[in-house]
């Protein structure tokens, strides 16, 4: 059993914009973390205003750490950093739609 260990794992790195989106399916050994399955995926080259200092990063919708090791069958997801604050959108929607009722 100590062979299954070593085999690659399946993974998959996401990142879209408001008009374009990329999935990469891509092979790495085990061990790999976050940021070494990002990097070898080529999404870095493809859309050069991503900055791992500032986007956050997430496995399945779940916030994850560059640094964390994924496993078989993850979808690595590269986040765009927020136009707005959710509650202050939130808010001014709530304000507009007061003025109109």
């Amino acid at each position: 059993m100590a062979n299954a260990d070593l085999r690659p794992l399946g993974v998959e790195v996401v990142y879209a914009t408001h008009t374009r989106q990329r999935l990469v399916e891509l092979t790495v050994a085990p061990g790999t973390t976050v940021a070494e399955a990002i990097a070898a995926s080529g999404i870095l080259r493809e859309f050069p205003e991503i900055d791992l200092r500032v986007n956050r990063v997430g496995i399945f919708g779940q916030l994850a750490r560059l640094g964390d090791v994924v496993q078989a069958g993850d979808r690595v997801e590269i986040y765009r950093p927020l136009q707005a604050d959710p509650k202050e959108a939130r808010r001014q929607r709530a304000r507009k739609a007061g003025k109109r009722g």
